[in-house]
């Protein structure tokens, strides 16, 4: 695995906790840390984010996120003592949203499919 990758599972197991556990901000009660993507440069931190809940929910969270990005970043800096604490960029992750929007279109066209061999049998 390549140092970015390294550094980037550390981050967000550290970005995990701090968000879980350190975080009072009630906006962002329902917030998973989904991954972290490093910059090669390791200068900068994609943290993307699942929230539970809706829209409004969502936006909520992230903007909280966004506030707290600069005490997050400290409080990593201070617990990995890496040579320099890349900056923290909350960002929603979608791939769960997308894969149930998948999901629901597959079950239409499976459903589709079963009605136009149901038409068939009967005519």
């Amino acid at each position: 695995m390549r140092r970015p990758e390294r550094v980037a599972d550390i981050l967000r197991d550290e970005i995990t906790q701090i968000v879980g556990y350190e975080l009072e901000d009630p906006r962002i009660t329902m917030v998973t840390v989904t991954d972290v993507r490093l910059s090669e440069n390791l200068k900068a931190a994609r943290v993307y984010v699942t929230v539970a809940g809706n829209e409004e929910e969502h936006k909520l969270a992230l903007a909280a996120l966004r506030k707290a990005a600069p005490y997050v970043r400290k409080q990593v800096g201070l617990s990995l003592n890496l040579p320099r604490t890349p900056e923290i960029h909350f960002v929603r992750d979608r791939v769960e949203e997308e894969g149930e929007r998948v999901d629901k279109l597959l079950d239409k066209i499976e459903r589709d499919w079963e009605r136009e061999e149901r038409i068939k049998d009967e005519g």
